[in-house]
């Protein structure tokens, strides 16, 4: 949680969380490589045991590198708090076991990074987490799958790999009718386009590694905690922030923690007690990549523009997805929450099907083959063969990749260069 002023996220990116450091007077973030903290004394180790005060006491739970950067993701996303953690996926593990455990559900758009789908389809159902994936992406889908057991709505703001938009204030409004909390993956979209918390989600999430980071260097993840979720007004569905906490001295987070109550229960409860915790060298590193986020976004946003459209004129493709196309059919929710900028994820279809679909992706020399993206460097992906290949017929279908589908990231390189590569690798397939 943070005091500073409203700036524009430029002026975010650069500064917020860190004021120079008064011993060295550092002007960059300093790297604390350090696993513990000394206390003053013992009532001071108490205090801060007892969430009482501020202050440090063993790096798998808090670090003062990875807490400027914490807070500068949560003022870039508009939260009251944030908890930084070792990868993507740990952020989105620990966001759904803070809500929800053994005999509880949760609902989910169906279309999904192939990790997080691997996680909600085969990991949690064996831990007794039940999860229900809606049919579509529309509110009445996940509507009418939620009950009294259901502990958080989950939805990427962009889809990796296929590119949908989430009308993500309907489907936030219709939990929050039923006193349903919201996770919102918004790696792809980045703060910079869309900021979730601002439509009525109530936690956000991210994969540091991706457009955050931005130069594939580092691996990280965040949850941020909007701060508006009323706890204590539903403490029947959720009793672990409103009830004292068994595995951390009785705390009652409703009251030591005020609106932050999930974001210190999940360093206090997961993070603690799992140990994904993100090392103060990562943390430095990612803070380099959040400094030029804005500009990075505006070249990633245009060349992606710039892409599909010569894709969509190319007699060798078969089809485009880029909500940033006026004619996509996730255009109007680009409009509607990005200004129509849809970041620089699209997918296409050769026309060769599979087989053309691996041509062109040997063919590739500009490009990079690889399952990263958000790099600054344009990377390409062929799903059905690597990020999805463990999903069966009906799996592949329902997270929407066919057998043709190519993903790019479209990097930050000149656009002359990145469509030579491109056309040269479609001539390939053919």
């Amino acid at each position: 949680m943070t005091d500073t002023p409203r700036y524009a996220d430029d002026t975010i990116s650069i500064h917020t969380g860190y004021e120079t450091e008064p011993t060295s007077k550092a002007v960059a973030t300093p790297i604390y490589q350090t696993v513990a903290y000394e206390f003053d004394n013992a009532q001071h180790g108490a205090d801060l045991f007892n969430l009482a005060v501020p202050g440090n006491i063993y790096s798998r739970i808090m670090n003062p590198t990875v807490d400027v950067l914490e807070q500068r993701v949560a003022a870039l996303e508009h939260g009251v708090g944030a908890l930084a953690v070792s990868a993507g996926s740990a952020a989105i593990n620990y966001a759904v076991l803070n809500l929800a455990e053994v005999g509880d559900n949760i609902v989910s758009l169906p279309q999904l990074y192939g990790g997080t789908y691997t996680l909600f389809a085969h990991m949690l159902p064996k831990q007794g987490i039940e999860v229900r994936f809606a049919e579509d992406d529309s509110p009445e889908a996940v509507e009418k799958l939620i009950d009294s057991k259901t502990k958080a709505v989950f939805m990427e703001t962009i889809g990796n790999p296929a590119g949908n938009i989430a009308d993500i204030a309907a489907i936030s409004a219709v939990a929050r009718k039923h006193g349903v909390a919201t996770i919102a993956d918004n790696t792809v979209a980045t703060p910079i386009l869309l900021k979730p918390i601002d439509h009525g989600i109530d936690i956000v999430v991210h994969s540091l590694t991706k457009y955050m980071g931005g130069h594939g260097t580092s691996l990280g993840g965040v949850i941020v905690d909007s701060g508006q979720f009323p706890w204590a007004d539903h403490a029947e569905r959720y009793p672990q922030f409103s009830q004292p906490e068994a595995s951390y001295h009785g705390v009652v987070y409703t009251e030591a923690m005020g609106p932050a109550a999930y974001i210190g229960r999940a360093r206090t409860v997961p993070l603690r007690n799992t140990g994904a915790c993100l090392s103060p060298m990562n943390a430095f590193m990612l803070l380099q990549g959040i400094e030029t986020l804005p500009l990075r976004m505006e070249r990633h946003c245009s060349n992606a523009l710039a892409v599909a459209e010569y894709l969509s004129g190319h007699d060798a493709v078969d089809w485009v997805s880029f909500a940033g196309l006026p004619g996509d059919k996730f255009h109007g929710l680009a409009e509607k929450y990005m200004h129509g900028r849809a970041s620089s994820i699209l997918t296409f279809g050769v026309k060769s099907g599979f087989d053309g679909g691996v041509k062109f992706y040997d063919a590739l020399k500009l490009f990079k083959r690889l399952v990263n993206i958000g790099d600054a460097k344009s990377l390409s992906c062929h799903p059905a063969s690597t990020t999805h290949r463990q999903l069966t017929e009906s799996e592949l279908a329902q997270a929407g990749v066919t057998p043709e589908m190519i993903r790019l990231s479209v990097g930050i390189e000149h656009i002359d260069d990145i469509i030579a590569d491109l056309d040269q690798a479609l001539a390939a397939a053919r």
